[in-house]
């Protein structure tokens, strides 16, 4: 499938229905080095199912509060699935996509049964988005935020929360990036609200991080497009843009590299950082694959345990519901994908 670029994103005002971010699909994206990753042939199936394990679902919980725009209080929620065997479970929490436009806690309810009928609770959680005046600072703290509610309420719905992982896919995955690299980098808590970060004590670190198709230097992911994407990315007040420098920006990701630098996390990579899991699509062109390849790369560097698949021909991720492209979720739906994805929080989680 092919599509003309068009302007990064358009979306309506905030709490419009039916808003939803435009998308640009560059026309060629240049390959990543795959030397230090896993390619894995196209994922043809079989699919997963689900159905297996009886799983209970808390609905709309909220685990904070904000302030949206004209002052008035912003409440942030979650799902909560749990499955119903014995014993507390290790946490998931997953952070949905949405180009720092939307954040559908509803996102890739499959997908979270699967890996929730495997042994774990997985909470799928909102966040703020530019629609919400947010920074990526803004809505990596609330991640945080979320973690830290479930931890201090783990015994009231059945979670072992000793060992956490998160979980997120494109913007989502990128923002879970973030959470596992800034452990104890200040600004990354509660920014914009005053008084202590939310349920102070409990910690909101993560011992293991799955990044789907995520960004990580939202300035180099453009270079790797052809001209005409690229132009539509960098225009002045993308939403990406303003997911960096603020909502009111009228600047452009390359009008101000340092800043575009600090929302990278590969920049707070340590030796202490998480092992990580890492998938890509070879044929990806909203975000190309040598985004995940860099913070791969910096993990490697610094001795941290990251595994990378590329998967070949796999476009990026579940664009059905936004480009009507039901094939492009398939790959990531297949019983190989999510084995790994379980198996990598056995190892990490236990279960």
């Amino acid at each position: 499938m092919t599509h003309s670029p068009r302007p990064a994103f358009s979306a309506a005002p905030e709490g419009a229905p039916g808003t939803m971010p435009e998308i640009v699909l560059a026309r060629s994206v240049a390959p990543s080095d795959n030397s230090t990753s896993v390619v894995l042939p196209a994922a043809a199936g079989p699919q997963i199912r689900t159905g297996a394990v009886g799983v209970t679902t808390h609905a709309d919980i909220v685990y904070a509060t904000r302030e949206d725009a004209d002052g008035q209080d912003l409440p942030l929620r979650l799902d909560l699935l749990v499955p119903q065997t014995p014993g507390p479970k290790p946490l998931v929490v997953y952070l949905p996509g949405g180009g720092f436009v939307l954040a559908r806690k509803e996102a890739a309810p499959e997908r979270r049964t699967y890996v929730a009928e495997a042994g774990y609770a997985v909470a799928s959680a909102e966040y703020r988005t530019v629609l919400n005046g947010a920074t990526y600072r803004d809505a990596v703290a609330d991640a945080k935020s979320a973690i830290r509610f479930l931890r201090a309420h783990g015994a009231r719905y059945g979670l072992d929360t000793s060992k956490v992982a998160v979980w997120g896919e494109s913007a989502g995955g990128y923002l879970a990036s973030l959470v596992g690299t800034t452990r104890a980098v200040a600004g990354f808590e509660t920014p914009n609200t005053p008084g202590p970060p939310d349920t102070p004590g409990f910690s909101g670190d993560v011992q293991a991080v799955i990044n789907q198709f995520g960004l990580s230097d939202l300035l180099k992911f453009v270079a790797d497009f052809d001209p005409e994407a690229r132009q539509a990315l960098l225009r002045p007040g993308t939403p990406a843009a303003a997911f960096v420098f603020g909502p009111a920006t009228g600047l452009s990701l390359a009008d101000d590299s340092e800043a575009v630098a600090a929302a990278d996390p590969t920049r707070y990579v340590t030796a202490r950082t998480p092992p990580f899991l890492h998938f890509h699509g070879s044929a990806d062109n909203v975000v190309p694959p040598s985004q995940s390849l860099l913070l791969h790369t910096a993990l490697l560097e610094h001795g941290v345990e990251s595994t990378r698949y590329v998967l070949t021909g796999a476009r990026h991720g579940d664009l059905s519901a936004m480009l009507g492209d039901p094939e492009a979720a398939l790959p990531w739906s297949t019983e190989e994908v999510l084995g790994h994805i379980t198996g990598f929080l056995a190892k990490h989680l236990g279960s």
